[in-house]
């Protein structure tokens, strides 16, 4: 009876169901050749899962985090991530990969663990984002096909329009919001800037609601980073195991100051 009361003090204090996890990298463009860096973050939780705050570090057991190259291909970069904290629960994970060819690449994250926050819940997480391999930076493609694609996550955040180029200042940016591969309506989108705090309760600036088909769009004002989230929570979806299912999804998009397409 010790031994269970003990484990369950220890659930209660993990960060994993109050918490989101995201992917981003430190650009949205490079050259053929050259390495991108990918970092792993748990955060949002300062401002109710709408800012870029840490709040801790993933415990990476049961985690994935995999790169598709254009033509699909999988890399695990599990293997390749580096602890960046100085403590056990601070920073964040980071990895690198070198693209060898031109065009689309996709990162993402999914999670599925049991925790426990005085009560046992299913927590359901997926993060992406993405980047693009050119031969030339002065001769970025637009529209690169392959963004639109479902990667079959719980919950998942499916882009509609570009999310690397063209992208700028006054680019929509429009998601799907898809539960089980099915469009998920009248859901809260946050479209979080990095340098920006939302306002208390729902903020019309930065917050959409989904159409029937699970459509949401945002035109950003200025370049900036900003984590696209959205939340869902399965009350009736129980077992033995646990009393609910949380899902949770994110993309990550940098948006430049000014339109690498259009720079000339």
């Amino acid at each position: 009876m010790f031994v269970r009361t003990l484990l369950c003090v220890l659930c209660v204090s993990t960060p994993l169901f109050a918490h989101d996890t995201w992917v981003e990298t430190n650009s949205n463009v490079i050259r053929t050749g050259d390495a991108i860096y990918v970092d792993l973050k748990l955060g949002n939780h300062g401002n109710d899962h709408r800012d870029f705050k840490l709040a801790s570090k993933i415990d990476l057991t049961g985690c994935r985090l995999r790169i598709a190259d254009p033509s699909g291909k999988e890399f695990d970069l599990i293997p390749e991530l580096v602890d960046v904290g100085y403590a056990p629960k601070e920073g964040y994970w980071k990895g690198k990969f070198a693209a060898a060819k031109p065009g689309l690449y996709l990162v993402t994250h999914t999670l599925d663990k049991v925790v426990n926050h005085g009560h046992p819940v299913r927590t359901r997480k997926s993060g992406k984002t993405y980047f693009l391999v050119t031969d030339s930076l002065d001769k970025v493609p637009e529209n690169v096909p392959g963004y639109d694609k479902p990667q079959g996550h719980p919950l998942e955040l499916v882009p509609q329009v570009s999310p690397v180029a063209p992208m700028g200042p006054g680019q929509l940016i429009t998601v799907q919001l898809l539960l089980h591969g099915k469009p998920l309506a009248d859901t809260v989108v946050s479209f979080v800037p990095r340098r920006q705090t939302l306002k208390p309760g729902f903020d019309e600036t930065y917050e959409r609601k989904t159409d029937a088909q699970g459509i949401a769009s945002f035109t950003p004002t200025t370049g900036d980073q900003y984590l696209v989230a959205a939340h869902h929570h399965a009350h009736d979806e129980k077992t033995v195991d646990y009393d609910e299912t949380a899902y949770s999804a994110t993309l990550t998009i940098f948006v430049p100051e000014l339109c690498p397409c259009c720079s000339e």
